[in-house]
């Protein structure tokens, strides 16, 4: 059993059964043995590898991007770029790299910023980013940012934000709780919290019993923050993540540990936690702020901003080996069968300001 497991079974032995969100943030921030407070979790020694950590094409494509969003937006100085949970730091090191060849005048006058709450992951996030001139500062929320328009990315941010689960119990939803069974094991049960009816999915009514169903409250309020913050000073922004394009029914809480998934109660603390995003609702909040927003696939979006093109110009002076790996890398990003399809996109850009790939209205 792990630390943090024997706490959580302590915690409902004193004061009862836990819901689903409680749980996830114990598991990935608790300040003692949470997920992100203690362990490496990224790259091949690690749980996962995230598309930054594939190939520098991904950060590549990101900053022209987020240059065009700049540029369409007057070229605002000053200026800050932020990362929002930049994890070892790879993404924004391949964006200053590509920033400062389009533009140095920009990356010697922005400000650029790492959005972070781990203090193990921001000494990790420095030391990657240790020779870049770029001036970086590093914040726990978006409040400290300065006050100046706004351009901000984020790769699987919203996927480990914690989510709360409801599931059909009789006439109506139940919330998921987590509580002790007679050996004084984790299991899930329906506690005696409701849902709001219209907080569910339009094919709800129909769903069988024990099905479940997912509702994001802290995702919701993180998206409002970040898009009131660029109704309010202008900007940009661009999050990438594994999720659906249109709500539906079902139970998508997993765990991944060393690479594979396993039961979400077994190991607290130690497996990385996430639920896929809903995007629909992201994109109702964006818009309910006045700005516009734009889905797509990463897959379609990389191969859009020009992936193959650089894959070309990479393997060009490349010898076969590494004119193979650079193809994986295109397939693993972009492939249908890999992070293409999975994984989607979020531009969130003021009314009426087009940035290709995405048209002026969506």
């Amino acid at each position: 059993m792990t630390r943090l497991k024997a706490r959580i079974v302590e915690l409902i032995g004193a004061a009862g059964p836990i819901p689903v969100n409680q749980y996830m943030a114990l598991c990935l921030f608790d300040p003692r043995d949470g997920y992100y407070t203690t362990r490496e979790p990224f790259g091949a020694a690690g749980d996962f590898v995230t598309a930054p950590e594939i190939s520098q094409m991904f950060g590549e494509l990101v900053a022209v991007w987020l240059y065009e969003a700049w540029l369409a937006n007057g070229r605002p100085m000053p200026v800050t770029i932020a990362e929002i949970g930049p994890g070892r730091g790879t993404l924004m090191k391949d964006m200053l790299r590509t920033l400062s060849r389009l533009d140095p005048a920009l990356t010697a006058g922005a400000s650029f910023a790492m959005i972070e709450t781990s203090p193990r992951l921001a000494d990790v996030q420095r030391q990657t980013l240790a020779a870049t001139p770029a001036t970086i500062g590093w914040h726990e929320s978006i409040a400290t940012l300065p006050q100046t328009p706004l351009f901000i990315v984020g790769n699987e941010l919203f996927d480990a934000v914690p989510i709360r689960q409801f599931v059909r119990a009789g006439t109506g939803w139940r919330e998921r709780m987590i509580g002790l069974d007679d050996a004084d094991e984790l299991h899930f049960f329906a506690g005696a919290g409701s849902v709001d009816p219209t907080l569910l999915p339009d094919d709800a009514e129909n769903a069988p019993q024990g099905a479940i169903v997912e509702v994001a409250p802290a995702r919701a309020a993180l998206m409002a923050t970040i898009a009131e913050r660029l109704a309010r000073l202008g900007g940009a922004g661009l999050f990438l993540d594994y999720g659906y394009l249109r709500p539906g029914i079902g139970d998508t809480l997993q765990a991944l540990r060393k690479h594979d998934h396993e039961d979400v109660l077994a190991n607290p603390g130690e497996a990385d936690l996430t639920a896929h995003v809903d995007f629909a609702a992201l994109t109702a909040i964006v818009r309910a702020h006045g700005l516009d927003a734009h889905l797509s696939t990463q897959g379609e979006f990389l191969v859009e901003m020009g992936l193959l093109e650089r894959a070309g110009q990479l393997g060009a002076k490349a010898n076969e080996a590494a004119r193979e790996k650079i193809a994986g890398e295109v397939e693993r990003l972009a492939g249908p069968q890999a992070m293409g399809d999975l994984f989607k996109v979020l531009a969130v850009l003021p009314t009426g300001i087009a940035v290709p790939p995405f048209p002026t209205a969506d």
